[in-house]
């Protein structure tokens, strides 16, 4: 039997087993939401501001150990007009005490990375049943796996707070995607590719792009990031790209990855970058970083989808996440602000500018929530991104990027440094679902609500 044919046999046979979504979730909940955040750095900071302005959460307890970041996040709570929250802090196990003390609805991690597991997991033995994170879920593939174990085994919802997904220009792409204008979808491409040096090397004290500093001397993001590119050689940061790319094809819902290959170049680009800053004689002009300047990552998927991901974050370049989405029917590249839908384009061949077709098919929740997205980060798709998160506890329903969304986005790190490390092999891609990417529906955005 056709993988499509035993699809469509299997769901009409389970039909009568499948539950009303009205049935499983409470109504919209009018009480506030208490939430905490672990992590106010300059990222959990703009999240903190994001919590205050709603009239509908609040933010009853912070946790950090930086008290420079803390002096910050009291600054902005101040100027809120919104009561102080109780402040954790003191040592890295502070965000365990403040579980244990708190009364949550849910929680919002903005720390380290190598912190998101245990805490995530922390979060929901502490019977928080929300827990929204940054990127990425773990270091390990096993860290994905006792993520996603834990969410069913606490029955919590895991949403990874990727914006991109947000974007404008990516959600009427989306739209665009749904009603076919691009037909059927054959291959894709996405990345992160962002001049993150003036991030990797910041000492807080000169200006920055000029600090060569990283490690503990450093400043907010220098003090752990840049470490993980003298360690590690693989995609470090996947899910920009993935995020978009696995809602225009459905993954984890009727579709999946399959495996995955890595390349990785050859590694100049912080280096050169510290002795042009500083000289050849200071001392970070000696250390040695393993991280690729362009890794280079392919993915294929179940449907026959083929898709390229690219980290480049050392070099020179313009901002760009370098999506492309092809199908039989058109083409959308971002770098160039290219669409080519044939039989409809102005000129057969030729480039239509896609900001007429962007707005356009401009997506319903951008065109109701556009006003209040007004002074949030990135370009105000982090409203969304915790706007989704704080109406899906209200609802008690699901968050839209679940932890199986979640975990399959972040593995392609520990995926991509297993390729690599085997002289480029392809590897497998596991299934977080345990083959429920079948049956499960396209949820995404299909809520103009949220």
């Amino acid at each position: 039997m056709k993988r499509k044919e035993f699809i469509k046999t299997t769901a009409l046979a389970t039909a009568a087993m499948v539950i009303p979504v009205g049935s499983l979730f409470a109504g919209h909940r009018e009480s506030k939401l208490s939430i905490g955040i672990i992590g106010v750095g300059l990222r959990g900071q703009s999240h903190l501001d994001l919590l205050l302005r709603r009239k509908d959460v609040d933010v009853t307890a912070i946790c950090d150990v930086d008290d420079r970041m803390l002096t910050m996040s009291r600054t902005i709570i101040t100027k809120s007009g919104k009561k102080m929250p109780q402040v954790y802090t003191g040592n890295d196990y502070a965000w365990r005490t403040m579980l244990e003390k708190e009364k949550l609805d849910g929680v919002v991690i903005a720390t380290p990375w190598e912190w998101h597991k245990p805490m995530i997991i922390g979060s929901l033995e502490a019977g928080v049943k929300y827990v929204g994170t940054e990127v990425v879920l773990g270091i390990t593939l096993q860290d994905h796996w006792d993520v996603v174990k834990a969410a069913e085994k606490y029955n919590g919802h895991v949403m990874m707070l990727e914006n991109v997904c947000y974007r404008r220009d990516v959600m009427a792409v989306l739209n665009m995607v749904r009603q076919g204008l691009f037909g059927e979808l054959v291959h894709l491409q996405g990345g992160y590719q962002h001049d993150l040096r003036n991030v990797k090397f910041n000492d807080g004290v000169n200006a920055i792009g000029h600090g060569v500093e990283f490690g503990p001397k450093a400043f907010s993001e220098a003090r752990w990031r840049t470490n993980h590119s003298v360690h590690r050689n693989g995609d470090l940061y996947p899910t920009h790209g993935i995020g978009p790319i696995a809602h225009y094809i459905n993954v984890n819902r009727g579709n999946r990855f399959l495996s995955l290959c890595s390349f990785s170049s050859k590694s100049r680009g912080l280096h050169d970058y510290i002795v042009k800053m500083a000289g050849e004689n200071t001392p970070n002009a000696k250390v040695r970083f393993k991280l690729g300047d362009v890794v280079t990552t392919s993915i294929d998927c179940a449907n026959g989808e083929t898709i390229l991901l690219q980290h480049d974050t050392n070099l020179p370049r313009p901002y760009s996440l370098g999506f492309r989405v092809q199908g039989t029917d058109g083409i959308w590249m971002d770098v160039n602000k290219g669409i080519y839908i044939e039989g409809k384009s102005q000129k057969a061949h030729q480039w239509d500018d896609a900001q007429a077709w962007l707005d356009k098919y401009d997506h319903p929740l951008w065109q109701r929530w556009s006003k209040d997205t007004e002074g949030a980060g990135h370009g105000g798709m982090d409203f969304f991104v915790i706007h989704a998160f704080v109406e899906s506890i209200k609802r008690n329903q699901p968050t839209p990027i679940d932890v199986y969304d979640s975990a399959a986005w972040s593995a392609i790190t520990p995926l991509s440094e297993q390729s690599i490390e085997l002289g480029n092999e392809t590897v497998e891609f596991p299934d977080f679902t345990g083959g429920q990417w079948m049956y499960r529906t396209p949820v995404f955005a299909l809520n103009n609500e949220f």
